[in-house]
């Protein structure tokens, strides 16, 4: 398909598309223009309990009926399906939030990898036997939870669907998929494909809505049983609060301030290629963003003039040229947030070296385009330093030694990601071990593959996604116990 085949004027329920209830058509914003490229179905309350019923009735027939094997074939075929799509898939998100097109193929060109991954785990959702004694046979099963609300970022909104919906399907759950109102339309194009691919009427379902509403009633539904969010934390508090009253299954994948720590004796080059690259990528819009650059003094004034060097380096222009290295943030509200926050930087006494104004000369007008921006002699507890900003703005610290640089790592109230470069292999293991994250990257950074776990510590989360651990959360335990001798003793015998 092209991007032009997609349909988006439809919400995908019960394997068919059908126009909202209490919903209607909105404009889908173009963030390099500020103007609308294409308008998309919004639900509401009345489209989300509808979903949820389709949902409810395939969980209770056929998809829970199907063998593993089965589930495991779909999810292949649909892996092959989405490999002959990345490019149309890539154009779509890109449009609809900004990210680099360059950017977006290399991404969801690894898409169906993930998809295959979680195939393969679809019939290993394995239990065990329970040693006891001759009289019983006791063993566990893993079950699948039932049925899935999933809402997801509009920075990565096809990543962020495949690592829900692959473990959850794998599982043997059905999924009623709400994306952010931001960027809700490579959402309804995945739905294509699985409608494509032959899944049920009802595995799969997408309403797009706005958070208070259709996320909303998605949390607070009572034939909901599980929640999977990517997004603030703040907003994770709202759900836990709207969901308690079903007492549902949450995990979350929440946001970050990942320290990005070079000592002296590191490879600064490989070092700053990495810090640079992930300091921007996205155009900063990312939770495992390297934004707290951790510099040994020895090396300061090196790195930081490296960064001012790179910042001129990057182009940044409309995401759909190949060319381009940084395309917009995704919409005007982050836009302002991150210019707030140069301004925060400012006044809390921090050098801007680089960057720090909206760009908006000939060909950018109309555009949420930002420049890349580097601040230096950044203390840790400056806001820029604590505060998640998500953009293009890199703030260097810098420290002396192990203790103060493992201090200032673990010194926020986030812990999903970090990164370190060193030639010491014990400081390394040293350094690492300490780390208070979810992940941490040696000599390397933003390593995420479909078989390494990912998720945070602390206000980063609740779980982890990708993996054999990426199940666990979609499954319950249950344990029976087999009496092997049919007796049981009368209770009023003396």
């Amino acid at each position: 398909m092209s991007m032009a085949e997609f349909r988006f004027d439809r919400l995908f329920i019960g394997g068919e598309w059908v126009a909202p209830i209490d919903g209607g058509l909105r404009d889908s914003i173009d963030p390099a223009t500020g103007q609308p490229w294409t308008q998309v179905a919004f639900g509401g309350v009345r489209d989300v309990d509808r979903a949820v019923a389709a949902a409810r009735a395939a969980f209770e027939g056929p998809w829970r009926k199907m063998a593993p094997w089965e589930r495991a074939g779909l999810l292949r075929k649909f892996a092959e399906l989405y490999a002959t799509q990345v490019e149309a898939l890539a154009q779509v998100e890109s449009r609809d939030n900004g990210r680099a097109i360059r950017e977006s193929r290399g991404d969801i060109g690894l898409h169906p990898q993930y998809w295959h991954w979680f195939a393969s785990l679809a019939d290993k959702a394995d239990g065990r036997t329970i040693p006891m004694d001759d009289s019983v046979h006791a063993f566990t099963s893993r079950l699948p939870v039932g049925v899935v609300g999933t809402i997801t970022p509009w920075n990565v909104p096809l990543m962020a669907a495949t690592w829900k919906l692959g473990p959850a399907l794998a599982a043997g759950c059905t999924v009623v998929l709400k994306p952010a109102e931001q960027t809700p339309a490579s959402s309804l194009a995945l739905a294509h494909l699985f409608e494509q691919a032959g899944f049920p009427p009802g595995v799969v379902n997408v309403v797009p809505g706005d958070g208070p509403v259709a996320g909303a009633r998605l949390v607070a539904h009572p034939d909901v049983d599980k929640i999977a969010f990517t997004g603030e934390g703040a907003t994770a508090k709202t759900i836990l609060k709207t969901g308690a009253d079903t007492l549902k299954r949450f995990s979350f994948e929440l946001g970050g301030k990942a320290p990005h720590i070079i000592f002296a004796d590191a490879d600064i080059e490989n070092a700053v290629n990495a810090a640079t690259g992930s300091a921007w990528a996205l155009c900063g819009q990312s939770c495992a963003l390297g934004s707290r650059v951790l510099v040994e003094r020895p090396v300061y004034d090196r790195v930081v003039e490296a960064f001012r060097r790179n910042a001129g380096r990057v182009r940044v222009g409309n995401q759909m040229d190949p060319a381009t290295h940084m395309g917009p943030q995704a919409h005007a509200e982050q836009l302002a947030k991150t210019l707030s926050y140069v301004d925060i930087g400012r006044d809390e006494g921090a050098e801007l070296v680089a960057g720090g104004g909206r760009i908006d000369r000939e060909g950018f007008a109309g555009g949420y385009f930002v420049e890349p921006t580097v601040f230096a002699g950044v203390a840790p507890q400056m806001r820029i330093a604590q505060e998640e900003i998500f953009g293009p703005v890199a703030a260097i610290i810098p420290f002396d030694g192990e203790d103060e640089a493992v201090a200032i790592a673990n010194g926020t109230p986030y812990g999903l990601a970090a990164g370190l470069w060193t030639g010491d292999v014990g400081r390394a293991h040293r350094v690492a071990n300490r780390i208070e994250a979810g992940m941490v990257w040696v000599n390397t950074y933003r390593y995420i593959r479909w078989s390494t776990p990912y998720g945070g510590v602390k206000t980063s989360g609740w779980g982890r996604e990708n993996g054999v651990e990426a199940l666990d959360s979609y499954l319950e335990t249950r344990t029976t116990v087999i009496s092997t001798t049919g007796k049981f003793a009368d209770p009023f015998a003396n």
